[in-house]
């Protein structure tokens, strides 16, 4: 596996991006990576299936120039930014067995980064929900899916110097939330992993034995698929904009 830090100029492009190599992976002219980004501007992203109003103070986030986007996985709506590292897993379903099912993928994958961080902080970081890091149930990573015939794309967040009382300001409460969370606002809900991103991003590549960098020249996302992420259409899919 190879990995790759990277950080494209916009959100949308950093997410169309993700979806990009995944389609080059189940057309057979990519393969297995490890990527992170780091957005320099807040911005809030949907899970597939969430509501904008219902997630999102919208009057907030076009006050405050905070863009609003929707991803192609599921999970809940976060706030990137900066001090919140995301990071991106390609993976071939066939090359290990625990990949051949969503429960299996999730628990495969969130225990390989649970150790990780649990060796990396010598905390006690444990699975919450089904795709939560936390530490003594405080929140700081989350996690989804999206699965194609052959190839996964397994991806999430891990907070260590986010500016978490913002979260509020631009976030509404959650419509679903994990029995663990019991009704806590953003703010005693969520917490940074007191390490640093440069740590993190090595432990990874450990962790996952991505030694190698990805020297080809990076695929440009195609305009069309920037302008649907870019788009009201797909942004408040199933709701008026």
């Amino acid at each position: 596996m190879k990995y790759l830090d990277c950080t494209f100029p916009t959100p949308a492009e950093n997410l169309a991006w993700e979806e990009a190599y995944l389609d080059q992976c189940e057309a057979g002219s990519a393969d297995e990576l490890l990527r992170f980004y780091e957005s320099p501007k807040p911005f809030a992203v949907l899970g597939y299936a969430n509501k904008v109003r219902s997630e999102v103070d919208v009057g907030m986030c076009s006050a405050q120039h905070v863009g609003v986007f929707r991803r192609i996985s599921g999970g809940g709506t976060v706030l990137q930014g900066p001090g919140c590292l995301s990071y991106a897993l390609f993976l071939r379903i066939g090359a290990c067995s625990e990949l051949s099912s969503i429960t299996g993928t999730n628990q495969f994958i969130m225990e390989q980064n649970r150790s990780t961080l649990a060796k990396l902080t010598q905390l006690p970081v444990q699975v919450q929900g089904h795709t939560d890091l936390a530490i003594e149930a405080r929140k700081f990573s989350g996690n989804a899916q999206r699965r194609k015939k052959s190839f996964v794309l397994f991806h999430g967040t891990v907070m260590f110097a986010m500016d978490i009382p913002s979260i509020s300001r631009f976030l509404r409460m959650p419509s679903l939330e994990p029995e663990y969370r019991s009704g806590r606002r953003h703010e005693d809900f969520l917490m940074n992993l007191p390490v640093s991103r440069s740590s993190i991003l090595e432990s990874f590549i450990a962790k996952w034995d991505a030694r190698a960098t990805l020297t080809n020249p990076i695929p440009r996302v195609a305009q069309d698929l920037m302008d649907t992420y870019n788009s009201n259409e797909w942004i408040y899919r199933g709701e008026e904009s």
